[in-house]
């Protein structure tokens, strides 16, 4: 799946069609909120708290068809049945907490979002998913169609006559993992839809409900000490705050509007020597990303890499195949650029962030939202349990947002190693974060392209 943004996504001219499902509320069906979509739901209403997976249907099929294959997904996935509302006692010391409750969701009816003559049909998204994605809206998704210029022309493309569909989400619903589902999920019932198969979606795997994961995790144990003084010295070191980027980013007492850069820092090839070199040097290619990274921070007068850290929680098989924000928070630090300590932090980190964090994080009022946050994330496609069709051509899609952090996501997957980064549209961010960019991006390639320096009776797989 490419990682892309609502800006640069793959999409060709052509017009947007939305999709609205009704909803009703269940009285009484109220089920728990995470302590990850607690924090997000607490920011409010924005712009911009949406990802989206766009795709391309194999299959030819008309809108009732794709709208039954959507409702046969939203039925498979407990939260795509559930609806946030803001806290109802304002008066409480912490502003009281969002409600979680289960709806009834009946078919709708598509529309045609209004655009200007020849306008971009990722503007006309992006408009659509900012005001029906948005944490407190119900439902907070929408399916969109792009049925493209060139299918009606029938003359740019012949013989690829194939619309876009593209399905934003509310983030507090999804997190990255779970766009590779809907995706799969989409396809797999439409093509049931086509056949006539009376209940699309039944041969695909169990989906339990991501309410029931928070409640298991609720119930886990508390921290062992050791976890929560690691925790307390980790905050402790931040001056009760999250980590933040090392280098200067400038003016960021307001969110500033976006820079995304994305590299495409090694091929398939490429990628299979650096994992070769990580194997030779007894650690993972993580670890050494994370060692360029932290170099590439020495080199411009930084004491070391200290970000925040999402891993997942899906532990086991069960929640393999379900929708949901599996995604919590740890943090890592690197004072170190040899990989082998790197990797142990990496384990470490993700050690971490294994146990429920709100009794941990209480002390601070949960996990603080620090300007200039520095986070980083780490997604390998190929390693992951669900599988795509390529002829999908599917699409990871980002909203466009302001920030004041830095955001650094490295995806793995058929095509290469991919860096992908978010960061205030500052001079100051321009500079720094662009060149530690660049930096980090040149050692990768210098580090996989080490092997090939090396003898070919020691690695003759890479010399064919």
């Amino acid at each position: 799946m490419r990682l892309t943004t609502i800006a640069r996504m793959d999409l060709a001219a052509g017009t947007v069609h939305r999709y609205s499902v009704q909803v009703r509320p269940i009285p009484g069906t109220e089920v728990p909120v995470s302590f990850d979509q607690e924090r997000h739901v607490a920011l409010g209403s924005r712009p911009g708290s949406w990802i989206a997976a766009a795709f391309r249907p194999t299959i030819p099929a008309r809108r009732d068809e794709l709208a039954r294959a959507w409702h046969a997904v939203i039925a498979r996935h407990g939260t795509l049945t559930t609806v946030f509302s803001p806290a109802l006692d304002t008066s409480a010391h912490d502003g009281g907490r969002p409600t979680l409750t289960t709806v009834e969701v009946h078919p709708g009816a598509w529309v045609t979002p209004q655009a200007g003559p020849g306008e971009d049909p990722r503007a006309v998204l992006r408009r659509e998913f900012d005001r029906e994605c948005d944490p407190f809206a119900a439902p907070s998704y929408a399916l969109c169609l792009v049925e493209h210029d060139h299918c009606a022309a029938g003359a740019d493309r012949p013989g690829d006559s194939r619309p876009t569909v593209v399905i934003g989400f509310d983030h507090a619903h999804v997190d990255a993992w779970s766009l590779l589902v809907v995706a799969r999920d989409f396809a797999a019932c439409l093509a049931d839809v086509a056949r006539g198969a009376a209940c699309p979606g039944s041969e695909l795997p169990p989906a339990p409900a991501f309410a029931r994961h928070t409640a298991e995790l609720a119930a886990q144990r508390v921290a062992p000490e050791s976890v929560r003084r690691r925790w307390e010295e980790i905050m402790a070191a931040g001056g009760g705050e999250m980590p933040v980027f090392p280098l200067p980013l400038g003016d960021i007492s307001v969110p500033r509007d976006e820079v995304v850069e994305v590299h495409h820092v090694l091929d398939a090839a490429g990628v299979e020597r650096l994992a070769a070199h990580a194997r030779s040097a007894g650690t993972r290619m993580l670890a050494l990303a994370v060692a360029e990274m932290t170099l590439a921070l020495h080199e411009r007068g930084a004491a070391g890499l200290r970000a925040v850290f999402p891993v997942h929680s899906r532990t086991g098989d069960t929640w393999h195949d379900s929708v949901g924000w599996f995604i919590t928070n740890s943090v890592l630090e690197c004072i170190s650029d040899d990989p082998l300590e790197c990797g142990r932090r990496i384990t470490e980190a993700i050690a971490l962030g294994n146990h429920p964090l709100e009794p941990i994080l209480r002390p601070w009022g949960g996990m603080p939202h620090t300007p200039g946050m520095f986070a980083l994330s780490w997604l390998d496609h190929r390693r992951l349990p669900v599988d795509i069709d390529p002829a999908l051509e599917p699409q990871h899609v980002s909203a466009r947002i302001r920030t004041t952090g830095v955001m650094v996501w490295f995806v793995v997957n058929d095509t290469g190693l991919h860096m992908r980064c978010r960061y205030p549209d500052t001079p100051q961010a321009r500079a720094g974060v662009g060149g530690w960019l660049r930096a980090v991006g040149a050692g990768l390639d210098r580090r996989a392209d080490a092997l090939l320096e090396a003898s070919p009776k020691l690695h003759p797989e890479l010399h064919e």
